[in-house]
């Protein structure tokens, strides 16, 4: 038995589907909307590493949860970016995701410390700067 196999039995479908979003999220905010006809497909020229959706799982996290964030990822299971990492290689075992010869699980290890990305001075702080954000957008 794999360890992608034991870390899927770790962490409820909740997990499986926030990351699943968490990537979708990344790969739009950094390589913008994908074409309809190519959702499926592996594409190179939309790959974002463990270190970026770590990040973009942390601002999907606040957008979703606001000052939440922090318990209801401990709920799942998740206690850290390597968390994150475990959910992903089990997603790509089960061929729901896929990776590049580059990437490794190890991209995902420390990438930030939750107790201060989810503090409530960062989780406001963060807010603040997505609000601003949106209000640029229009």
């Amino acid at each position: 038995e794999s360890p992608a196999t034991s870390w899927a039995e770790a962490y409820p479908g909740e997990a499986f589907d926030f990351v699943q979003s968490g990537v979708e999220h990344t790969v739009s905010r950094m390589h913008g909307e994908h074409p309809p006809h190519q959702v499926d497909e592996p594409d190179s020229n939309r790959h974002v590493d463990g270190r970026q959706l770590s990040e973009g799982l942390r601002d999907l996290a606040i957008r979703q949860f606001g000052l939440l964030a922090r318990e209801v990822l401990r709920s799942w299971n998740i206690h850290r970016t390597d968390d994150f990492g475990r959910i992903v290689y089990a997603l790509i075992q089960g061929q729901e995701l896929y990776k590049s010869d580059d990437d490794r699980i190890e991209d995902f290890y420390s990438v930030y410390d939750f107790d201060d990305v989810f503090s409530e001075a960062s989780v406001k702080a963060a807010l603040g700067r997505i609000r601003d954000d949106e209000r640029i957008r229009g």
